[in-house]
């Protein structure tokens, strides 16, 4: 039986020494501060690097501490995170950011343990802050890192069971170098992101880990890793009326929990609707134009929107919550669901 080597040392020094010249310039990188690390963090989940970087910025520039984000208004904060999605996560952070100025003295605490027991903080979250803001050696482990060792030990057990997940918390804590545990932290990452990558072959040729990957060694790197098969998503058919009057357009808030909570939306009908119920529910008479716009659909992770939408100019305003561009753009944040109705009505906007 052929044997395959690893080597942890020389995997380690290979993968720092790849990081040091290789690392992407980041704007949470270039001052690691334990609170850009975690707004950093909690951006990232579900959401790609180059989206982040703007959406980052800009954060911290209206919500530079802990203390500001405890004080922030949830629709300032969400309109904050507009685009971004999974607004839960930004709900959560004020939650910490609360608890930390009442506990912690406006900081975040420099603790492994205890970071984790914050609210919206788990495992991998908390161990990114404790390895590369505290430089304490905890592993942060995430579908990159699980990627990279699962190829890199040929572990073929399913990354998505939670078993898994602490089997490799333990394996990778066994590589953290004490020393520059901060930089192996972000190195698996990035090698896990830009070379180690996910949905198509990994780019083996020119991976500084290549002689130290059983996965390589073996050619079943691209086998790897293994994952359960999601549920197929549930789906929802919807109508969006985006309902204008002169400049101004009718917004309606969501409920304050549950998907998209408390955030702003067209008229929504959680049916297709047709267009005699409509004319109708608005009263035929009041309705001065009525276009129907182009049929969209948005995935969440569990549901899938298929939607329908019409856009209605009303001659007198009905009830309800009504706003011009400005306002919206300022606000209320819209979810990126209804990208496609909020370009529609931009378009109106302009034409008349």
């Amino acid at each position: 039986m052929e044997k395959y080597i690893h080597d942890k040392k020389h995997l380690v020094k290979e993968l720092l020494k790849w990081y040091d010249a290789n690392a992407r310039v980041l704007p949470w990188r270039s001052n690691p501060t334990p609170y850009e690390v975690w707004v950093s963090e909690i951006m990232l989940q579900q959401t790609r690097v180059e989206a982040v970087k703007p959406y980052f910025e800009r954060f911290i520039e209206k919500v530079p501490s802990i203390e500001t984000l405890a004080n922030t208004s949830d629709d300032e904060l969400s309109k904050l995170w507009e685009g971004l999605g999974y607004y839960n996560r930004v709900r959560n952070m004020k939650k910490c950011a609360q608890y930390c100025v009442e506990n912690y003295d406006k900081k975040l605490p420099a603790s492994y343990e205890k970071l984790k027991e914050l609210p919206g903080i788990g495992e991998y979250t908390a161990g990114a802050i404790a390895s590369i803001a505290f430089k304490i050696p905890q592993p942060a482990v995430d579908g990159n890192v699980l990627r990279v060792f699962s190829r890199l030990l040929v572990n073929e057990e399913d990354i998505l069971k939670e078993a898994t997940k602490k089997k490799f918390q333990k394996i990778v804590k066994t590589y953290i170098p004490d020393d520059r545990c901060d930089a192996f932290t972000q190195a698996v990452m990035e090698i896990g992101a830009t070379i180690c990558i996910p949905n198509a072959a990994p780019r083996c040729n020119i991976c500084p880990l290549a002689s130290d990957c059983i996965g390589y060694q073996s050619g079943k790197a691209m086998m790897l890793p293994n994952k359960t098969k999601g549920k197929r998503r549930k789906i929802e058919k919807k109508t969006i009326l985006v309902v204008v009057c002169g400049n101004e357009v009718l917004l309606t808030r969501r409920p304050k929990q549950g998907l998209l909570a408390n955030l702003y939306e067209f008229k929504v009908y959680d049916e297709y609707m047709k267009v005699k119920d409509i004319k109708k529910y608005f009263g035929e008479n009041h309705i001065k134009k009525m276009m129907k716009l182009e049929d969209t659909k948005h995935i969440f992770s569990h549901i899938e929107w298929h939607m329908k939408g019409y856009l209605i100019v009303l001659d007198q305003k009905m009830d309800g919550l009504w706003c011009n561009a400005q306002e919206m753009n300022e606000k209320y944040a819209i979810p990126t669901a209804y990208k496609k109705y909020k370009e529609s009505l931009y378009t109106w906007w302009n034409i008349v």
